[in-house]
This record gives C-alpha cells, structure tokens and sequence, in this order.
C-alpha cells in the first residue's frame, strides 16, 4: 500500500445510507459524462490515481450513460443505484473531509497597458519545463516541483510571484490581456480561469496552462495568522475587503503565496458552459469537483453531504452526485474537494463563503467495486 493509500480507507455502504441522497438531482451530468466518454475516445486516457481507478475503470459507465439518459432525476439516481457502488472515503486520520469553492471571475480587461490597465495575465514562458519531460532532474529542486526554469546547469525552481510581479516577464511579449487591478489577477490565479470582458464589448477565456511550481500558500491562513481577520470570519469576500482596505500591504500578502499560474487563450463559444478544466471538459457549476490528482482519477462520480453547507441549495445541506473533473495546488488529501460554482460575482459570493466538513463517497462501477470490498 502507498503512503497516499494508507491515509485513508474505502468503506461500502448502500445508497440509502448516503444524507440526502434522494432528494438530489444528478441529470446534469450526463453532458459532462458524455464529454469525458468523447475526450477518452479521442484523445487520451486519464493518468491513474494512487487509488488505482482507470480510465478502463470507467470506460463502461459513460458508454452506458450514453445509452441512458435519464427523463428525471429518479431515472438518473436509479442509473447509479444499477451501475455503482458508494464507498464512503475515511481519512486514517482524525480530520473529517474538508470542501471548499471555486469559481470563474469576470475580469475587466484591455489589449494594451496605460496608466488604468497595469497588470497582466501571462501566457506560459518558453522555459517553463515539465520536471516529468526530464530524464534527471537536478538536485537542487524539490521533488515536489512539477515545473521549473531550464537553465544550462539543470532544473532549478522558477522565479517566484514577487519575482514575476517585479519584472521578471517584461519585454518577453507573453502578456494576454492587462487588468486594473493585481487583486483581480491574483483571484483569477487562485481560480485557475477567467472571463475577460474588454471595453468593445468582448468575451475572452483563459484557463489554466502551467504553473511557476512553487506550492500554494493561502492568504488567508497567514491573515489570520497575524490577527487581521479571525478565523470564524475568512472568506474569500473578507479577504478582498482587507486587501482594500490595506493597499500599501497588498504586495506584502499577495507575494506570501509564491505560486503564480500561466494562461492560455480559449474563445466563448457557449456562454452556458463552463471553462476546460483540468479533464480537459467543460466544468458544470454546482457539479464539477476539483479533487487530489495524485489520488484520484478525472470523470469519476462523488457523492458529496457537507452538514452546515446550506446557502448553494435554499437552506438544505449540500448533497449532491458529482464529477471529478479538476484539480488544484490547494487540494491535497483524500476527501478533500473544490466545488466550482459557476460564473461572475453571484458565483463568486456562493464560493467565497465555502469551508465545510463533508463526508466524500467515490462511486465507483461495480466491476472495478469488486477489488475494493
């Protein structure tokens, strides 16, 4: 058994065991199963997980929900009552399952820099490398690094967001768009996309290219590390009213979290879909999930109840049949989840406000089900 394995146990339990499970919904889907099951016969497989799901593991339930689409959502639920089995997801540990949200921010952008627009989005440089594209990485890079910068002595760690922020990039032709503010591109790093609206009136979409390969920090932890927000009141809204507030501290925080992410350009084609998301799908707001990519394996279903989440669904519990389908630096862990909310600021306030214990359950097609009772 793997270390990341050994954290955490798979538990069988029978549908009817799972909170809220039939009250929910799971029709919708069916398009992002269909665009998966396109994607596998198309381009590639997804990478396996630590758990050991494959794409071979899941081939057959998307080639059924291609044969059965459900006309409600007691058909969708009894398609996954047929065809899979809960396992409830139990860290080894004492801590509980943990989800937040993310979303995909609207950004006032322009073509060009002036005194207004000062602060870029910036596609992924030249030499960024994928450790994995290296036969010998060097020495002096952490294992954990996953990008670095090639330089004629081996692989050594990318400039960093201060580094970046201060220069790093100029003169290099990579910025795509400029916004008014640093915030906003920050948020739209920890988001992974954005929608870009420039002043004739256009719609542009960046998603995720790459990353500088340093880990994730949160700003959030660290202003609550130094008494600027308590804890019981750190939201992503919080954040951002104390960055206002504090503008001469704005670097100070920003540059705690060295992570800085690159962008690629993407049309909107259909405004009702989501971005590309690490599955290389378009997400489905309130039921694509980023979770762990070490652990587990793109375009799986979860069955997520976080008791105390109840502002996504009218005052109810958050219960709800998802798919895996992105994944993120601050995702680590077993039942550890993203929950994507959809586009704008309305999104925004819903993800904004998401930190809850949530029991995860995979849903796993009975066939491959068998290894793990």
């Amino acid at each position: 058994m793997s270390e990341a394995t050994s954290a955490f146990r798979l538990k069988p339990v029978p549908f009817q065991d799972l909170p809220g499970w039939s009250l929910d919904d799971p029709s919708s889907l069916w398009s992002a199963m269909t665009d998966c099951r396109n994607y596998l016969q198309s381009v590639k497989s997804y990478k396996a997980g630590a758990l050991g799901l494959t794409a071979e593991d899941l081939r057959p339930l998307l080639e059924l929900a291609s044969q059965t689409v459900p006309r409600n959502a007691a058909e969708a639920r009894s398609f996954f009552e047929g065809e899979t089995r809960p396992f409830l997801i139990e860290p080894t540990s004492s801590r509980s399952g943990l989800v937040t949200a993310f979303y995909e921010p609207e950004v006032d952008v322009s073509d060009s820099q002036d005194h207004e627009y000062r602060h870029p989005f910036y596609r992924r440089p030249t030499d960024l490398v994928d450790v994995d594209d290296i036969g010998r990485p060097s020495a002096a890079l952490d294992p954990s690094y996953a990008f670095a910068l090639q330089t004629e002595k081996g692989l050594v760690p990318y400039p960093d967001r201060r580094a970046i922020d201060e220069g790093w990039l100029e003169g290099r032709h990579l910025e795509i768009a400029w916004a008014r503010s640093k915030v906003d591109v920050f948020f739209a790093h920890v988001q992974g996309a954005a929608r870009l609206r420039y002043p004739d009136g256009r719609l542009r979409r960046i998603t995720y290219a790459a990353k500088a390969g340093h880990p994730f920090s949160g700003i959030g932890r660290l202003l609550i590390d130094l008494d600027e927000i308590p804890e019981a009141k750190i939201s992503m809204q919080s954040i951002r009213a104390w960055l206002a507030e504090h503008p001469d501290r704005v670097d100070e925080i920003l540059w705690h979290n060295r992570s800085y992410i690159f962008f690629r350009e993407a049309e909107v084609d259909d405004l009702s879909r989501g971005p590309i998301a690490a599955a290389k799908v378009p997400l489905i707001a309130g039921r694509s999930l980023a979770v762990d990519r070490q652990i587990h394996t793109f375009g799986f279903p979860f069955f997520i109840h976080a008791a105390g989440l109840t502002h996504m669904d009218g005052g109810r519990d958050f219960a709800r049949a998802m798919l895996a389908l992105d994944t993120g630096s601050a995702i680590v862990g077993p039942a550890r989840g993203d929950i994507f909310t959809g586009l704008g600021d309305e999104a925004g306030l819903l993800a904004g406000a998401v930190r809850n214990a949530a029991d995860f359950y995979i849903l796993i097609p009975k066939q491959a089900a068998e290894r793990f009772v």
